[in-house]
């Protein structure tokens, strides 16, 4: 057995021999003996094989105890001896994994921290990420480790070089700002854009670590620098991180041609980005009216998104820009909402259940504010069958709020449809909001009519939940619609007797009261109610039973007399709850006062509501206009406003941009705020108005693009200047039929304008289209031939609604633009001057 062991123990099938996860059989430098010592069965007592020395018995017991985080630290020990680089990874995968789950794997810090050292930049990435999560516990290991992270910085590969940076600046040791900072401020002026981006994150760590630091080092100065910065992933971070540290003073602060520096290059933006650019436009101050449509009609394209967050947040971009327009802001808001409609609708078809909600609650809260908007879009909100229920409930809660007229006979019958579903909440929404739109008057005379015998068919079903919820429904409906009194009397003394709901039992009490007069039965009905009163749990019932019987004693006093009395008396003896003890007593004495006093007061209490008015639980106007201020964040999906719901330290108030004097084509650009540590950089020029508006999407020409001393010859589109009066506003949504293009072309003669101009390089056809369709410039049809590229283009404009027909000709053997442009408009020749002018800066990228 001693022969055989020592090889049985190194054979790689053995579930102790190499490979295996298995703790070894011997601890490291424990020598020959080791292995004996495990088996003492085959060992002696005073040493192994040889008379090799017996192992120390601490290192003993502490190498070999078996453990999760002791098998890891033998293999990671082992790790120069694998070869297989996926053998590697997979044992720090599972180190990664362990710390993941919660295990404490902080004893692995020494043994981690040697594999730093290595090409392999999957392992290096995990090796960070624990360093970093496991700094805090270990600072002095920690730095050891600086002097490596250090040199990664200045690596070659600029994915090792971001990699150590995010490292390095996420280990939060006070210690390691004097380390940070040279690294961080090399990686601001690093040429790949991932370095950079890096280190603008690595800022804001920096200041969390030490403010005083960071403000000495003028971070705020270099990160307003870096809005110029060519890759938008290094401006978008620059934006999260000047808010960040900002946000005691209301966010990152701005002027004018910053915003309008931003705007001009959203279409350079990920979708990340735009919503960190498009979350400042609420906070910017717009020059004039015309400047705020300008802003609008840019940001327009940006509603064809598939991105919930992007559309939301131009909506909530267009809701402030509105209120500086000079009109009526709610008029304003209504034509944006009625603009916005159909994008949100189609983004609620479609994506996860989560984004579907969200983008739902928004709807609910704008048909509520802008009611009407929404209607002809009924159907959408109708319930799928495989839809989660949070969204069925939501649906049918809107769908009372889109009701009208014309669309009511189609909701009621759909959410009658819902009553028989076997949600039980569902069924009792979809009760409730048919007595929303009887209680509204959506569906006028007729509807209320309709659903009030929709209601009391539902009260002979045999469902509880259905039973109850429609006499509580129509309770409410008689309220507001006294004129539907027979139609509701007749089946009530049957319901009473199969409701066992309490609200619902107590609900047809109140109407018995209520229509006592017209309902024979009623003081027979509630007589035995009385009778039995001792068996009645629910206080709500006992509340209900006083006041209906008391307002019958008024109109039938011969036949309710007595029973008043029994009921008082079983009231005011009632020790089980003091609210109808009180009310009872309260009742009892009312009518030894004054019987005339206590029917003037129980008439009052059965007085009907206007049906333009709401139920006072139910009038949430002012709400609704607070909502609007915060439109696409929680407090829409909460329904309240974020002083609600976050706490006065950590709430966040953005600040207004300070007014500027924005007057004329040099305006200077004035902080008038109050002074500030803080203020926007004076590199950024400020851009001078344009005589073509920025409405049309139209590029300036080269010398108004290097706006920033980008030294950057690429197209991009127009400054946001306030547009002139005499400039070409086209019309985004302009369309034109084959046969009407060919009929205008004819009808006009002579052309209006033609001429040409030298080109750089050659575009392709689908180049040419999508740069000239930036400015709204049309294609009809267009083709390629052997020498020439050929299109034929139209436009409207907006004012007077004339089109603009375009033949333009590309010539492929010395690149050159010719054009032909024919108009019946007013000024043709200044309108065609001022088309071409669009037709360049679009086609800048090419000249």
């Amino acid at each position: 057995p001693r022969a055989t062991l020592v090889p049985m123990m190194n054979n790689p099938h053995h579930p102790t021999g190499p490979g295996s996860s298995a703790p070894p059989p011997f601890p490291p430098g424990a020598g020959a003996g080791g292995p004996h010592n495990q088996h003492p069965q085959v060992g002696n007592a005073t040493g192994g094989v040889g008379g090799a020395p017996p192992p120390n018995n601490d290192s003993y017991f502490t190498e070999t105890r078996k453990g999760e985080v002791n098998e890891l630290r033998t293999l990671l020990r082992s790790f120069d001896k694998e070869r297989n680089p996926l053998r590697k990874r997979e044992v720090i995968k599972k180190v990664i994994a362990y710390m993941t789950l919660g295990i404490d794997v902080s004893r692995l810090f020494s043994d981690m921290m040697l594999l730093v050292e290595t090409r392999d930049l999957v392992v290096k990435k995990m090796v960070y990420l624990f360093l970093c999560n496991y700094a805090t516990t270990n600072p002095e290991l920690a730095q050891m480790c600086t002097n490596t992270l250090q040199k990664d910085c200045s690596n070659e590969d600029p994915m090792v070089r971001g990699f150590a940076l995010r490292a390095l600046c996420s280990l939060q040791l006070p210690q390691m700002v004097e380390y940070i900072s040279e690294p961080l401020r090399k990686s601001l002026t690093d040429p790949h854009g991932y370095v950079r981006k890096t280190g603008v994150m690595g800022c804001l760590k920096l200041y969390h670590l030490n403010r005083d630091f960071a403000d000495s080092c003028g971070l705020v100065d270099i990160l307003y620098d870096l809005l110029k910065d060519n890759d938008t992933n290094v401006v978008t971070n620059c934006i999260h991180v000047l808010n960040e540290i900002m946000r005691e003073e209301g966010g990152m602060r701005m002027n004018r041609a910053i915003m309008l520096h931003l705007l001009n290059r959203l279409h350079e933006f990920s979708e990340f980005g735009v919503m960190a650019v498009l979350d400042l436009v609420p906070r910017y101050r717009v020059a004039n009216s015309d400047e705020a449509f300008a802003i609008m009609n840019l940001l327009d394209p940006l509603l064809r998104t598939s991105n919930s967050g992007v559309a939301l947040a131009v909506v909530r971009c267009f809701f402030a820009l509105t209120e500086q327009t000079g009109d009526d802001p709610l008029v304003m808001q209504r034509q944006v909402v009625d603009r916005v409609k159909m994008p949100m609708i189609t983004l609620t078809a479609g994506g996860s259940a989560e984004l579907v909600y969200s983008l739902l609650k928004h709807v609910d809260v704008l048909s509520q504010r802008f009611p009407g908007v929404f209607d002809d879009e009924y159907r959408q909100f109708y319930v799928r069958y495989n839809e989660p229920t949070h969204i069925k409930y939501l649906k049918v809660s809107i769908l009372p709020k889109v009701a009208n007229a014309n669309n009511a006979p189609d909701i009621i019958g759909e959410l009658s449809e819902y009553v028989g579903d076997i949600d039980a909440r569902l069924s009792r929404l979809a009760v409730r909001n048919m007595a929303r739109i009887a209680c509204s008057n959506a569906g006028g005379d007729w509807g209320a009519e309709h659903v009030v015998g929709k209601l009391v068919e539902f009260l002979d079903l045999n469902v509880a939940h259905v039973s109850a919820e429609a006499a509580n429904a129509l309770k409410d409906v008689l309220r507001k619609n006294p004129s539907l009194r027979e139609h509701v009397a007749p089946p009530l003394p049957r319901a009473l007797k199969y409701t066992t709901d309490p609200i619902g039992k107590a609900s047809i009490i109140w109407l018995l009261g209520e229509l006592s007069d017209i309902s024979n039965e009623a003081p027979y009905v509630l007589e035995k109610l009385i009778d039995s009163y001792d068996a009645i749990s629910n206080a709500s019932v006992k509340m209900a039973l006083l006041t209906a019987t008391m307002k019958m004693f008024f109109k039938r006093p011969p036949e309710v007399q007595a029973m008043l009395g029994r009921l008082l008396k079983y009231a005011t003896d009632d020790v089980s709850t003091q609210d109808v003890h009180d009310r009872a007593l309260y009742y009892y004495r009312l009518l030894k006062a004054s019987p005339q006093i206590a029917e003037q007061i129980l008439n009052n209490l059965s007085a009907c509501v206007a049906i333009e008015k709401t139920f006072a639980e139910e009038d949430d106007s002012d709400m609704h206009a607070a909502l609007m201020n915060e439109f696409n964040s929680l407090s829409i999906i909460y329904g309240q406003t974020s002083e609600n719901f976050i706490d006065e330290e950590h709430r966040y108030v953005p600040a207004m941009m300070a007014e500027e004097n924005v007057e004329g084509a040099a305006a200077s650009l004035l902080n008038d705020g109050p002074a500030h540590a803080h203020q926007p950089s004076t590199n950024f020029e400020q851009p001078h108005p344009q005589p073509t508006s920025a409405t049309n999407g139209a590029a300036p020409s080269a010398a108004v693009v290097d706006l920033l001393d980008f030294g950057d010859s690429s197209p991009t589109p127009a400054p946001i200047a306030a547009p002139s009066n005499e400039g070409l506003l086209l019309n985004p949504n302009a369309s034109m039929t084959g046969e009407a293009f060919q009929k205008m072309w004819g009808e006009i003669s002579s052309p209006t304008l033609t001429d040409s101009f030298r080109l750089k390089k050659l575009p392709n056809t689908a180049d040419t289209e999508g740069a000239l369709g930036k400015i709204f410039l049309n294609t009809m049809a267009s083709g390629e031939l052997p020498t020439e590229l050929k299109f034929f283009l139209y436009a409207q404009e907006s004012h007077s609604g004339s089109y603009l027909l375009v033949q333009a000709v590309i010539s492929k053997s010395s690149p050159s633009f010719s054009y032909i442009i024919k108009t019946n408009a007013k000024d043709a020749s200044k309108k065609c001057n001022s088309l071409i002018e669009k037709m360049k800066s679009a086609l800048v990228g090419f000249m």
